[in-house]
């Protein structure tokens, strides 16, 4: 029986989500988007699907997510500002709906956890091969980097969110 389920969430475009069943890599899904208009954004309906397959398969369980909480950046353009804010709109709004609890993780906190503040994006990719050996194979591309943004967002949100929260 499954114990918990913990899904990290990295919200841009070319993000991922991840679950991590019982402290070990489950399914991960690229970020789903929908061509709206002239723009791509987050598929909330196929996010919404996604992740409550994905929590059906694992009845009592204790469920909860963490999602990296986005702001824009000096040099980003207003229109890109708008729609990476808009992604994390997005999937937070699927985790209000879907009723699971989540926690926002700052960039700097959680990579500074992970010992990643400073690297380069490459840098979380080879942890997460390293940390989660059996993930290796959904983490081979460079462009994998939001697989394992995704797959370390929930590992620190487990280490540092859940402590007395989960029901037994």
């Amino acid at each position: 029986m499954t114990l918990r389920v913990t899904f990290g969430i990295d919200p841009g475009l070319s993000g991922a989500v991840a679950a991590l069943v019982d402290g070990e890599p489950g399914p991960i899904l690229d970020m789903p988007t929908a061509q709206a208009g002239e723009w791509r954004e987050v598929d909330a309906a196929a996010l919404a699907d996604w992740l409550d397959g994905v929590r059906a398969q694992h009845p009592g369980a204790y469920v909860s997510a963490c999602i990296e909480k986005v702001g824009a950046r000096p040099g980003d353009g207003g229109t890109s500002a708008f729609r990476f804010g808009d992604s994390y709109g997005q999937a937070r709004g699927v985790l209000a709906v879907l009723g699971i609890p989540y926690s926002r993780a700052i960039p700097a906190v959680w990579k500074r956890h992970m010992g990643l503040l400073g690297t380069e994006k490459d840098a979380a990719r080879q942890l997460a091969i390293a940390r989660f050996p059996g993930a290796a194979p959904l983490l081979q591309r460079k462009k994998d980097h939001g697989r394992a943004d995704a797959l370390l967002l929930a590992l620190w949100h487990e280490n540092t969110q859940l402590l007395g929260r989960m029901v037994a």
